[in-house]
């Protein structure tokens, strides 16, 4: 029985790690942000051109899965296929680390 704890924990640290090598860096992901994010969609991730979407509370995963396939020519856009093309994959890891970290909160009309 403690040899299967003494492994659980080995593999819990591991994937404890991995976790954290992925993680982006938020200040870098609002440097990029504020460089080549803010016309459409905000610093803030609060679109600023009609038809653009809100990207502030954003599931990292979502962000991810959409850039590299802008990157790729798997998505299209005349602008976003342009810009992703210009991320890293680093790059990536930091937009999404800001955008996806930005707490949305609704207010409600009195």
């Amino acid at each position: 029985m403690t040899k299967i704890f003494s492994l659980l924990a080995v593999l819990f640290t591991g994937c404890m790690w991995a976790a954290m090598a992925t993680a982006g860096d938020i200040q870098a992901g609002r440097s990029i942000a504020e460089k080549t994010c803010h016309t459409c969609h905000g610093v803030d991730g609060v679109a600023t051109v009609a038809m653009t979407p809100n990207l502030s509370g954003q599931q990292k995963e979502y962000l991810d899965i959409q850039l590299k396939h802008f990157r790729a020519g798997k998505r299209r856009h005349e602008q976003m296929t342009i810009i992703a093309k210009m991320l890293s994959d680093d790059d990536i890891e930091n937009v999404i680390e800001w955008y996806s970290s930005i707490k949305v909160t609704l207010q409600l009309p009195e």
